[in-house]
This record gives C-alpha cells, sequence and structure tokens, in this order.
C-alpha cells in the first residue's frame, strides 16, 4: 500500500523523536469544532499566535489552535506514524510534500473555493513536487520566497553600476566592483546549506525545470543537465573572499550588512538577518543573470509555506474555514511584513522594498522553483556541493551527484519506471 511505502521512506529519512504534540480533540472547549494546526516555521509564532487569537475571537463555534514547534518536520512525521494526525499542516513546498502526496496523507482540496484566488504559478509548483502525477490537489500556496542577488542600492548608485541582465554583464559588473577595492560578494559558505542559494539561483536558469523528474525517468542525467550550473557556479566563488568557507550565514549577513561587500547570492529570507545588524541598510536584489540571453532568465521562487487538510481530519468544512480565514487579505499582509515574503495569492498587496528588483518577474509569474525541493534529505546535496566548491572538480562532482541521487532516489525511481511505464512517460 502507498501508506506503508510512504512511511518507511519517512522512517528511512529522519531519526525518529520521542516528541509529540498533544492530539487534537480535547474536551476543554466542549461544544466548539477542534482545528489544529502544525507548521514548521517556529520564526513565524508570534505571527500565528495573533492570527489564532484573532479567529478564536471571532469565531463561535471553531476553536483553532496552531503550534509552531522548533522542530515540527520530525513532529509531523513522527505523528503520522503513530496515526495522530493534525487537522491541517503548515510545510514548505519541497520533497517531504512529495512524500506526503504520495503516501496518501493529505486531502483533495482541488474544490476548495480559495484557490481561484492563488496564482497559478504556485499551483503548478506544487502539482509539478508529485512523484507521479496525482488527480487532485493537496495544498493552498500561502506565501513564497525568492532567491537571486541582493546588492548594496546605495553603493550601486553612489559609483553608478547597473543591474546586469546577462551573465558576462554580471561578471563584468564583478570585475568593475574588483577594481575599485570593493569584494564582490559575500557567500557564507561554511554552512552547507547556503551553497544552494547561488546553486539553485543559477540552475533554474540554466537546467530544464523537470531535470529531477527527466532523471527519475531514466531520460537524462545530471551529469548531462547540471555542468554549465556547476561551472558558473564555482566562477562566482571566485568574486568572493579568499575563502568563501570560512565564514558561515550569519557571518556573511553581518559582512553585507556592514558594507563589507556589494552583493550577497542570497534569498530574501536573509533580509531580516541583515536589517537586524544594520537597520538603515538599502537592499535590492536582482535576479541570477544565469543567461546571456536574458529571455531565459526566470526568478528561482518556491512555496515556502503551504497549508495542507489532511485525510484524516474528521471536520474538513471547518478547516476550510480556517483556511478562508488565513487567506482574508489582512492577514496576508501582516505575514508578509513580518517574515518579507511574498504571497501565493493574488491581489493588491505590498512588498517589502527590497524585493522590487524582482517584482517584474512575481508580476509576469515568471518563476521557477528550487532544484533542491526535488532533492532526498539523506542525499546531503548541499554538502556535496560545497566539497565541489572547495575541491573544485566539475567532472567528479557531477558523477558523485548521479551517483548519489541513484543511492537515496532508488525507490522513488522505481515508483516512476513503473508508472510510467504502465502509464505511458508522457502523461
Amino acid at each position: 500500500m502507498k501508506m506503508r511505502k510512504a512511511v518507511s521512506l519517512i522512517l528511512a529519512a529522519s531519526v525518529l523523536s520521542a516528541l509529540v504534540l498533544p492530539g487534537c480533540g480535547s474536551d476543554e472547549n466542549s461544544g466548539k469544532t477542534e482545528i489544529e494546526i502544525l507548521q514548521y516555521k517556529p520564526e513565524a509564532a508570534a505571527y500565528f499566535d495573533q492570527v489564532e487569537e484573532e479567529f478564536n475571537a471571532a469565531h463561535d463555534d471553531i476553536h483553532l489552535t496552531i503550534s509552531s514547534p522548533n522542530d515540527a518536520s520530525t513532529i509531523m512525521r513522527t505523528r503520522f506514524i503513530r496515526e495522530d494526525y493534525p487537522d491541517i499542516i503548515g510545510i514548505g513546498g519541497d520533497i517531504n510534500y512529495s512524500y506526503y502526496v504520495d503516501a496518501g496523507i493529505l486531502a483533495d482540496v482541488s474544490d476548495y473555493e480559495g484557490l481561484a484566488d492563488i496564482n497559478p504559478t504556485y499551483v503548478d509548483i506544487l502539482e509539478s513536487l508529485e512523484i507521479v502525477p496525482t488527480e487532485g490537489t493537496y495544498g493552498v500556496p500561502y506565501v513564497a520566497n525568492a532567491a537571486g542577488i541582493l546588492y548594496n542600492r546605495d553603493l550601486f548608485e553612489e559609483h553608478g553600476w547597473e543591474i546586469p541582465e546577462t551573465w558576462d554583464e554580471l561578471v563584468a559588473l564583478c570585475e568593475d566592483i574588483q577594481a575599485e577595492g570593493i569584494l564582490p560578494f559575500y557567500f557564507g559558505f561554511r554552512d552547507t546549506w547556503t551553497c544552494l542559494a547561488p546553486w539553485n539561483a543559477l540552475a533554474v536558469g540554466l537546467a530544464p525545470s523537470d531535470t529531477c523528474q527527466n532523471v527519475n525517468a531514466g531520460e537524462t542525467t545530471f551529469s548531462e543537465e547540471y555542468r554549465e550550473t556547476a561551472e558558473k557556479c564555482l566562477q562566482l566563488v571566485d568574486y568572493g573572499p579568499d575563502d568563501p568557507f570560512a565564514y558561515g550565514y550569519n557571518d556573511a549577513c553581518t559582512a553585507f550588512a556592514n558594507g563589507e561587500s556589494a552583493m550577497y547570492p542570497i534569498g530574501s529570507y536573509a533580509v531580516p538577518q541583515i536589517l537586524s545588524v544594520n537597520p538603515d541598510m538599502n537592499i535590492d536584489s536582482f535576479v541570477m543573470p544565469a543567461n546571456n540571453d536574458p529571455s531565459k532568465n526566470t526568478l528561482n521562487s518556491g512555496v515556502d509555506l503551504m497549508f495542507a487538510v489532511t485525510e484524516e481530519c474528521k471536520n474538513k468544512d471547518a478547516a476550510l474555514e480556517v483556511l478562508d480565514f488565513l487567506l482574508e487579505d489582512d492577514n496576508i499582509q501582516a505575514y508578509i511584513d513580518d517574515q518579507n515574503a511574498i504571497p501565493c495569492k493574488m491581489g493588491d498587496f505590498t512588498l517589502a522594498s527590497q524585493l522590487d528588483g524582482m517584482t517584474s518577474f512575481i508580476e509576469e509569474g515568471n518563476m521557477t522553483d528550487y532544484q533542491d525541493h526535488y532533492y532526498p534529505s539523506e542525499m546531503a546535496a548541499d554538502a556535496l556541493i560545497q566539497t565541489f566548491l572547495i575541491n573544485k572538480d566539475v567532472d567528479k562532482f557531477l558523477s558523485d551527484f548521479d551517483t548519489r541521487w541513484q543511492r537515496y532516489n532508488r525507490d522513488i525511481i522505481r515508483e516512476v519506471q513503473e508508472y510510467n511505464e504502465e502509464h505511458g512517460s508522457d502523461e
């Protein structure tokens, strides 16, 4: 059965802890329908506490509890295995979502009216994450983030530097910045996960968006699709500190905030950390110009937070009423303001000024999901990329990437190929 298969995947992918949140259905609010949300962003806990308070004040028939624990992903998996399901989960659009859809854990909400207001690009991104095509819609995208290049707007204006729209223009810009005695980039590569930021931003423009699915189907290899991404990622490192692996994420944020580099290839999620160091810093961003044809460039953006009703939820109408509340414009704007996020809902929202340079891509729907959202965590792709950037051996890196993918993705590869044999690979 699918459920058994997915549970074994989840068990293999995580070290189960004994942490278990109390199940829903408490009788302390007798007479009300209990709805529990378990969401994975503890940095937004204050926002969700406020949402919980306001929802409960406005509803006599539903009592909402929102939990935002530090280790929500592990707690979530543990509860699934114990068959102690929250009514709604809040997770990112990544491979965990893929597993949960495949396992039949999530309810089909394709008839939920609120989906009509969601940017179709983000709905499509979630659909693309399905291991095999699965009829229905299983998540409601809430907010997204984006990765490209943050830059010091005042420094650019002072020196008259133009925003690059092609790869050659970016390289020329880095040369000009260096000629002024200024460091073009900080990276923070001591923390392996930061290696994924420039990698993803380049890969979305240089490799097909369905690269991982095509590898699973046996139609291509990463050695074929990722060479240019690897070579250009390595080239960027030349414009950073002498030892980019000596500094972690916090170091890089602090250095950029203090004007020690003109640019920082990272996601929009880093802006609050940077501003905590220098609240007056004038930051903007631009899309990674991975190509010499600007029309081929795309914004690296994915679903940072989505909500899914679990199949075992006993009160789906009440759960959808909670989603209605979360999707009210005022609540989404409050989240955007609090977390420097991008709304997945269409509407007249005010984005942070630090996203000005990416706004046209967002408005046009020219966005492509992070490639690493398809990578199994056991593969440790971030560490693999870090090792490559240290050793600078493109061929070995690509070979290792293919080998690890086959090793850690074998169950999914088997499922995809069996599905394609049965249904045809082009469906």
